[in-house]
């Protein structure tokens, strides 16, 4: 229960309209790839559903803050990352397009 409860936490901040609780929900997923690496690798794809969104942020605090967190993410997951590569990819790319 304790993790459903702070899975929908993140869910939560991560599509808040306040663009500081989006960035609080990105630095809570970084808080949780550094405590409970299980807990976000089990539930990687809806996870990174939301993260990916703000990687795309139309708000550049955020999504600077997301890439940021992208970097040190890939360093503590590598593998777990797999089912979520390619999205990753694309949006990196998309933003990276962007400007």
């Amino acid at each position: 229960v304790e993790e459903t409860e702070l899975l929908q936490k993140l869910y939560d901040l991560m599509t808040a309209k306040e663009f500081q609780t989006r960035m609080e929900g990105v630095a809570l997923l970084l808080d949780l790839c550094k405590s409970s690496p299980r807990l976000i690798s089990n539930n990687i794809v809806q996870i990174f559903d939301y993260f990916v969104l703000r990687i795309c942020d139309y708000n550049k605090k955020v999504k600077q803050q997301a890439l940021e967190a992208l970097a040190l993410v890939i360093v503590m997951l590598r593998d777990a990352l797999n089912p979520v590569l390619i999205g990753l990819v694309e949006a990196v790319t998309n933003n990276l397009n962007s400007k």
